[in-house]
């Protein structure tokens, strides 16, 4: 298994699969998923909707949380196979319970979308908490817009401030993209607009449409030299940035 997955990094897809599918014929379960996602993704073989299906669910049935994440992915896209929202929410429940964090992270998701499955606030947060406790930018972000929208939660703006600081730091341009607008807004945190804007030039970076509208108005507000400095804090790393800081005593740090 470590020599295909150094050969899949690699880029040698096709000795990997070579690798992976008498592992996969003998019941591994992570082999299975291997070589389905391969038939979903085309890599190193044809892409087929049919045999990733049937090889991932053959995972997700012996208990591989990576192959239900996957399967669950596959059902929620619906390509070249039926499209299931429930089931796939299920699978991704599945996973989730494992502790995998991007299983978490979507299951968290669909709970809030209402429209895919039927919408459940409280878990929707439970779930992006335990995504977010395994490093889920996505779901710090989420958390940030569960606090500042009020959904399931009190509406508090320094704990949205404090989550978008989480999840800017993590990487998630949603998240820098908030946060600038924190900053900007002093809302849940001091009022620095060029803080904002340096947040605001990250998150424009990463492909945030939350940027549009408060990046020209931000940029509107600064001089030269603050600007300036603006595109210096935008060009320090992550962890250097500043964020507002977590609240010691809130409960879903316990």
């Amino acid at each position: 298994m470590a020599k295909a997955l150094a050969a899949a990094r690699d880029g040698h897809y096709e000795t990997a699969f070579a690798i992976w599918e008498p592992l996969a014929r003998t019941g591994n379960a992570r082999a299975q998923n291997n070589i389905g996602a391969c038939f979903a993704g085309g890599l190193g073989v044809a892409r087929d909707a049919k045999l990733a299906y049937r090889w991932l669910s053959l995972s997700a049935e012996g208990g591989d949380p990576v192959g239900q994440r996957n399967l669950a992915s596959l059902l929620f896209k619906g390509e070249g196979i039926t499209l299931d929202y429930e089931r796939a929410a299920s699978l991704y429940r599945q996973a989730a319970e494992q502790g995998d964090a991007e299983a978490q992270d979507m299951l968290s998701w669909m709970l809030l979308e209402g429209d895919l499955i039927a919408p459940d606030f409280a878990e929707a947060r439970r779930w992006a908490l335990a995504a977010a406790k395994n490093g889920s930018a996505s779901s710090m972000t989420r958390l940030g817009m569960l606090y500042h929208n009020s959904i399931g939660v009190a509406r508090d703006p320094v704990e949205a401030a404090c989550w978008w600081g989480r999840g800017a730091r993590a990487g998630d341009a949603d998240g820098q993209a908030m946060l600038g607008a924190a900053y900007h807004l002093g809302s849940g945190t001091v009022r620095d607009p060029i803080e904002a804007f340096a947040w605001l030039i990250r998150a424009r970076a990463g492909g945030s449409t939350l940027v549009a509208p408060f990046f020209d108005v931000v940029r509107a507000t600064l001089d030269a030299e603050e600007l300036q400095e603006a595109e210096r804090r935008a060009t320090l790393p992550l962890s250097e940035a500043a964020v507002p800081l977590q609240r010691t005593n809130e409960r879903d740090q316990r």
